[in-house]
């Protein structure tokens, strides 16, 4: 990847692509599994479909509004696209590269991903009739020269743009489209093979190899097939209703982000030429539009669930385990009443939220339960336990944030299902999103009111928590929950004021007070530095890029400070400078989990401030959404958090260092120091200490 020049402020979208040139590193690394190093390569596919749905979509509203939008980014949008299609198409190469490089070391271990001049004789009848019995009633060709207009390119799809030719009459051609039907069949087949080896073809090859059945009787005798896809601007408009009306709104723009600008065209580099300037000028792309070149296959997001039966040399991961005082069966809210939880995951089981929710749903002295859902599971257990409450006769209230990105349509057909259901079902707050991550718990025995829940960083999705790095607080404390039950009270009013968030005195929330809060604790930091005392700020953050305390953290370090980052995506701090010395030492970690939690810790004189959060440090998160960092007010569990971020902050494998350059190196190993690969390490931790 280009090297970003140390002059110059680091641009939050190509901070983005150096961290999906971490993720392809990954794919490239000889120690990774060859499954894992796949599924790499589906994850950085996979992330650059948003990229381009999101970020580029938006760069190009941008660019239209001119100097405006300089005033706005700082920067230059169309410069920053022209380096952005620059990048793209050097990680692209490197891409291509890395899967050529796992294809030849598949074929060590007598794996072959065959294509449809690959083939055996003793293949052939079996892909016939794979065809004929479940692909030629799943296509339908579009023969795209001969209609008026350009049919409608299906985002997230892949198609087979065909070339078709009769070899008597040279000016006899046609050009037709089939999508690959890639929603309704598996991508990869495996095909009969001989003794010893697995032979793997791809849906479109299957396609590809039939496309004389397909077209011969319309006069055609040679048929080449080149795969493509486009990506269309996904970005929703925001919206200041929130009310049925947005509910239409968002139903009817869903339906039209299908039909969103492209912002990218992917294509089989070796695409006829009159084929590529033909689809080109029908979807109305230029050579200043992402046209990007690449290989043989696109959609490789679908790599992500490439078949793991093949493969014999899998080693088995650990699992999670319940954490010890959670151990079912048992009763949890008398646990929180003597003590905090604090959960870990994927290393601790998810199945203790919905273990308590259950036990919640079933206490005839719980009354009410109140909860926030941004992504929810696909089969969600979150919901099943609701819904059973509101069946035990609890009051349930659910704040659902519709507008989650991509998870738009999942969250109004949960809507319906909760309020059908009897749940109470709030929907957010103008110009905003609740992102926080929070619930209430309220039990009343007698004349005796109690209240638990949890604070947590991550979604309540119990599909993503088995690989998304998160903690959740699970507490009885009166003062946490207290300010849980104002950030609920200013919600589920008809006319949300989220000016009654600044009420909250324990938890530091966003819009009202999540920015200032913090950057009174790095002023405390310098201060101490003043005084001659140790001073040090340890920040955990999917995204570090809000200009204030990114300033906040520099003049930190500049008066001695001690500041370790550890960032897994954007960073857009400068971490070093020839006209101050700064102590800021930036790392980030992929590896098999993603490291998804926000987690800040200051040193105070020696009595640490310890907190988690569901909020980035982006001008997003701080400004426009509905946050909640939590306190961790218990020693112990203080020092259980301070010792995760420790062995993350000392991990020498599957780490890089975030300097100005943003040019991924890894963090250097001396021969004699012990590797420290942080999550095989925070998994040893946390069992260790459960078995005690």
């Amino acid at each position: 990847m280009k090297k970003l020049k140390a002059k110059e402020p680091i641009v939050r979208d190509l901070s983005w692509l150096s961290f999906n040139e971490r993720v392809l590193q990954e794919a490239k690394d000889p120690n990774v599994s060859l499954l894992d190093r796949l599924k790499f390569l589906g994850i950085f596919s996979n992330n650059l479909d948003e990229f381009f749905r999101v970020r580029v979509a938006t760069l190009n509203k941008m660019a239209k509004l001119g100097k405006a939008a300089k005033v706005h980014l700082e920067a230059n949008p169309e410069g920053i696209l022209r380096e952005i299609q620059q990048t793209v198409i050097m990680l692209q190469n490197d891409f291509d590269n890395i899967y050529q490089q796992i294809i030849r070391e598949l074929s060590v271990q007598n794996i072959y991903i065959k294509n449809e001049t690959q083939i055996l004789p003793n293949q052939e009848a079996f892909i016939r009739k794979y065809y004929t019995d479940k692909v030629s009633s799943q296509i339908v060709p579009l023969m795209i020269e001969t209609i008026p207009h350009m049919p409608l390119l299906r985002d997230k799809s892949i198609y087979l743009a065909c070339v078709l030719r009769n070899k008597k009459i040279k000016k006899n051609f046609s050009y037709a489209l089939i999508e690959i039907p890639t929603t309704v069949l598996p991508r990869f087949v495996i095909l009969p093979s001989e003794k010893g080896n697995t032979d793997i073809i791809l849906l479109e090859d299957i396609i590809r190899f039939n496309l004389p059945n397909l077209f011969a009787p319309f006069g055609f005798d040679d048929f080449s097939g080149y795969i493509m896809k486009v990506t269309r601007d996904a970005e929703l408009e925001a919206d200041n209703d929130v009310s049925n009306s947005l509910i239409e709104k968002l139903e009817k723009q869903i339906k039209n982000r299908k039909k969103g600008k492209t912002t990218r065209f992917v294509f089989d580099r070796t695409l006829d030429l009159g084929l590529l300037d033909f689809l080109s000028k029908r979807l109305g792309l230029t050579k200043k539009d992402n046209l990007i070149p690449g290989g043989r296959i696109h959609n490789f997001k679908d790599f992500m669930d490439f078949p793991s039966s093949i493969f014999e040399d899998l080693i088995s991961r650990p699992k999670p385990f319940v954490h010890p005082k959670l151990l079912q069966p048992i009763r949890i809210m008398p646990v929180l009443d003597k003590q905090d939880v604090l959960l870990h995951f994927p290393y601790h089981s998810f199945d203790s939220i919905i273990d308590l929710l259950r036990e919640a749903a079933i206490d005839p002295f719980v009354q009410s339960i109140k909860i926030t859902c941004y992504r929810l599971a696909k089969n969600s257990k979150i919901v099943n336990t609701l819904v059973n409450a509101v069946r035990n006769g609890k009051k349930v209230t659910v704040m659902l944030e519709l507008r989650a990105r991509f998870d738009e349509e999942a969250n109004l057909a949960w809507k319906m299902v909760l309020e059908d259901e009897g749940v109470k079902v709030i929907l957010g707050v103008l110009n905003m999103k609740v992102h926080a991550k929070l619930c209430v718990i309220k039990r009343r025995e007698g004349n005796h009111t109690k209240q638990y829940g949890f604070v947590s960083t991550g979604n309540l999705n119990e599909s993503t928590a088995a690989f998304y790095g998160d903690h959740c607080l699970l507490t009885s404390n009166r003062n946490i929950l207290a300010d849980v039950n104002r950030v609920f009270a200013a919600l589920e009013k008809p006319k949300p004021d989220l000016s009654e968030l600044a009420l909250c005195k324990t938890l530091p929330v966003a819009p009202t007070n999540m920015r200032k809060f913090y950057v009174t604790l790095i002023d405390k930091e310098i201060e101490f530095v003043k005084k001659k005392k140790k001073a040090s700020i340890v920040v955990k953050l999917n995204s570090l890029v809000d200009k204030l305390l990114i300033e906040k953290l520099q003049q930190a370090a500049i008066a001695g400070v001690e500041v370790k980052l550890i960032i897994r995506s954007i960073c857009c701090i400068l971490t070093s400078s020839k006209s101050y010395k700064m102590d800021i030492k930036a790392i980030s970690i992929i590896d098999e989990y993603l490291e998804h939690a926000r987690v800040f810790i200051f040193n105070n004189g020696g009595l640490p401030k310890v907190f988690i959060s569901s909020a980035d440090w982006m001008i997003r998160n701080l400004d426009h959404r509905v946050e909640a960092a939590c306190p961790i007010l218990d020693p112990r569990l203080q020092k259980e958090l301070i010792d995760i971020l420790n062995i993350q902050s000392s991990s020498n494998v599957k780490t890089r260092i975030l300097n100005n350059e943003q040019d991924n190196q890894y963090v250097a190993r001396k021969e004699s120091e012990q590797a420290v690969r942080s999550q095989v390490e925070i998994y040893n931790y946390l069992f260790k200490g459960s078995q005690n």
